[in-house]
């Protein structure tokens, strides 16, 4: 008599970004933002003081001016940048991956919800789950929020299979030779005087909070990368800059790490700096003309990068003298990128 066959073991990946409006306009913008600055792990205040404050006064006013922003980043054909990337990139990995693998795409905020690709998951009765948050550096904000909405997801699961979080990609090897090709390219092209290396900006707070043991002095302590700080954000933002710096052959005086994107506020609480707005500014009266531009925090081209890092700052760059301002494009689904996110999956 033969035994019943085996079943066919399958993994499945869900893959994470932060999330995009359903279109440009207002009343689509002002739904996402409410999601999005009401998050307790986003902006890190009471309840009963956040919702009043952004859902009643700050995404009201904000939504309007975010929605001639996105109208500028949206294409006509495929909508949000952050969205159709985000799917090239789960389509050509289940390639790569081939059949043992299903890959599932969602996002923190709005759609498709990370609530439905789990779904797809479950429905392929995968035998394990690898969530992969595709922020390089984590952060509470981004990478823990991601997580939380997961684990309250699967919670009500009568059955949950084994899941497995990638946190952190920081320090990868596939992350940082996608990144540096991208910005040897750009190198080839044009002759530069410095590299910004702009990462988004968190309050020091965030940072603080996190911290191991009382170890961050938001000083001197991120100039190694080590069991102590291996989820600060701003250490992994350095190393994440020395990393790159080595593989583009810069000196230390080459480069400069920065943060963009805070959120102002009337609490005036100071994030993580330098600010690269103040920065570049400063640059052509110390003789720097050309600035290549490098956004390591995001894997795909988005509002941050496409519009604050290559239009609004180029701006600011020439207006103080500048002559050449160039954002490295961010890695999307460029073959590369694909292959390195595929070892990660496999790593894990």
């Amino acid at each position: 008599m033969n035994s019943p066959a085996t079943p066919t073991r399958r993994i499945g990946v869900l893959l994470v970004n932060l999330g995009t409006p359903d279109s440009p306009s207002t009343p689509d913008v002002r739904r996402y933002l409410n999601e999005f600055l009401t998050d307790g792990r986003v902006i890190d205040m009471p309840a009963a003081v956040r919702y009043p404050l952004f859902q009643g006064l700050v995404v009201p006013l904000r939504a309007p001016k975010s929605a001639k922003i996105y109208q500028q980043l949206w294409d006509d054909e495929r909508g949000s940048p952050l969205l159709f990337h985000g799917l090239d990139l789960q389509a050509k990995l289940k390639e790569v991956l081939g059949k043992e693998y299903v890959v599932a795409f969602g996002m923190r905020y709005q759609k498709p919800s990370i609530e439905k690709a789990l779904e797809e998951l479950r429905d392929a009765a995968v035998d394990r789950i690898i969530v992969l948050p595709l922020f390089p550096q984590y952060a509470s904000a981004s990478t823990g929020s991601v997580q939380e909405k997961v684990m309250d997801i699967v919670k009500d699961w009568w059955i949950v299979p084994n899941i497995n979080f990638i946190s952190t990609f920081a320090d990868d090897p596939g992350f940082i030779g996608s990144f540096a090709a991208r910005g040897k390219a750009e190198m080839a092209r044009h002759d530069y005087d410095h590299v910004v290396f702009s990462y988004h900006g968190i309050p020091e707070r965030h940072v603080l909070k996190g911290s191991f043991k009382g170890y961050c002095k938001l000083g001197t302590c991120c100039a190694s990368y080590n069991k102590n700080n291996r989820y600060c954000y701003r250490a992994q933002c350095f190393a994440t800059s020395r990393l790159l710096a080595k593989e583009l052959g810069l000196r230390d005086d080459q480069y400069t790490v920065t943060f963009q994107s805070r959120l102002q506020s009337r609490l005036r609480d100071p994030w993580l700096q330098p600010y690269t707005d103040e920065v570049i500014k400063e640059f052509p009266a110390k003789g720097i003309n050309n600035v290549l531009a490098f956004s390591p925090a995001f894997v795909a081209d988005c509002l941050e990068t496409t519009i604050e890092v290559g239009e609004e700052f180029k701006e600011m760059f020439e207006q103080a003298g500048g002559k050449h301002w160039q954002l490295v494009p961010s890695l999307n689904s460029e073959p590369y990128w694909v292959d390195a996110v595929a070892d990660m999956i496999r790593q894990n």
